[in-house]
């Protein structure tokens, strides 16, 4: 797997947990699934950041996910 499919995972995962945490609280329950979610998708984010030696900058991620989007449904 590729540093870009890890960083476009991790978006996606983390993404999707924050309603899961608005939904925890707000039903006064402890947010474990959410922040399980949490922690994969930052550390998804960290490998793909460590993975590529020139690193990511924040203008490259809409490219880097229409890239990685491409790919796999081409």
């Amino acid at each position: 797997m590729d540093s870009d499919l890890f960083l476009v995972l991790g978006l996606v995962i983390g993404a999707l947990s924050f309603p899961a945490v608005i939904s925890a609280f707000s039903e006064s329950r402890a947010p474990r699934v959410a922040s399980i979610m949490v922690v994969i998708a930052g550390a998804l984010i960290v490998l793909a950041v460590f993975n590529k030696p020139s690193g990511y900058k924040l203008s490259d991620v809409p490219d880097v996910f229409v890239h990685v989007v491409g790919r796999y449904l081409n």
